[in-house]
């Protein structure tokens, strides 16, 4: 499949998931924490296919490869915003929910996968 814009990269396709679902479990978690743990996970979620998109409208491949080493950090923020969350018992699946719950996790494995794929394809010939 030819990439034509950043919307065609399957790193970039997996993390707007990603930035989805993250909204969608913040939106459960306490109301005290709207403006601490809530408001970075979500900043955090939508920075990755962010810095993916924007890597990829750079015209220099170091410029690329810089954003994609953000998005990056920023998964790796995000799960551990995860992680602390769950511990809190801030995040909790919805009681009829479970699939959409296992779908969230397993979207943060498949764009961490994704990026390492992506990342390896990226890399500056020697």
């Amino acid at each position: 499949m030819e990439i034509k814009t950043f919307r065609d990269l399957i790193a970039w396709q997996k993390s707007m998931m990603l930035a989805k679902e993250t909204y969608k479990a913040t939106s459960l978690m306490p109301d005290t924490e709207r403006f601490g743990l809530t408001a970075q996970m979500r900043r955090a979620a939508v920075s990755i296919p962010s810095n993916i998109a924007e890597g990829h409208g750079r015209q220099s491949r170091p410029d690329y490869i810089r954003f994609l080493k953000t998005a990056r950090g920023s998964l790796m923020e995000l799960q551990t915003q995860v992680l602390l969350a769950q511990d809190l018992d801030f995040i909790r699946p919805p009681p009829n929910s479970a699939i959409c719950w296992l779908k969230w996790i397993g979207s943060c494995r498949d764009s961490y996968a994704a990026w390492k794929g992506f990342r390896t394809n990226r890399r500056p010939k020697k």
